[in-house]
């Protein structure tokens, strides 16, 4: 069972991510009624709305859709990384930057959804492959102590959170 990190195991940062995961026995289980969530969020909207920004300055859905996978496979290295007990100090990174560079705006929906559908089959596959004891380890990503539940939330939270600002800023539900 992977156990859901407490707020004092992890930064504030890290937090406001893992407390918007719902409770549960079965974060593996939640991660794929999330995939099918999702999926079905941006397959309901057309080509404007999902290339909109509720903002001046403000990613589009598509963008978000690709920082959502930057994020999850990163985190999901850090996990692989931590979890074979690697002590290597992993970098951060620069989620603007990445967006900037993504062409996700130049690509078609159902081809964003087919890769974010094999990324989180992946995830979930890498994630069942952990061992109790991988699942406590800790390792450095960013600069700070992280340990590898604490990733795994952290991916599930951060989709929740864009989901909810594509919800109330982007779709108005």
């Amino acid at each position: 069972m992977i156990t859901k990190p407490s707020q004092n195991e992890c930064s504030p940062y890290q937090w406001n991510y893992i407390s918007l995961v719902p409770q549960t026995n079965d974060l593996l289980g939640e991660l794929q009624v999330q995939l099918i969530d999702t999926i079905d969020l941006v397959t309901s909207l057309d080509d404007n709305t999902l290339l909109s920004a509720y903002a001046p300055g403000k990613w589009t859905i598509q963008e978000i859709l690709v920082h959502l996978m930057d994020c999850e496979r990163i985190l999901a290295y850090r996990a692989l990384c931590i979890a074979r007990n690697d002590q290597t100090e992993l970098p951060g990174f620069d989620e603007n930057f990445y967006v900037a560079n993504s062409g996700a705006n130049q690509r078609k929906i159902l081809g964003l959804v087919k890769e974010y559908s094999l990324l989180r089959a992946s995830t979930i596959e890498l994630f069942q492959s952990f061992t109790e004891e991988m699942w406590n380890h800790k390792g450095t990503a960013n600069k700070q102590i992280i340990g590898v539940n604490t990733l795994a939330y952290m991916i599930c939270g951060h989709e929740i959170h864009h989901r909810n600002v594509i919800e109330e800023r982007y779709i108005g539900k």
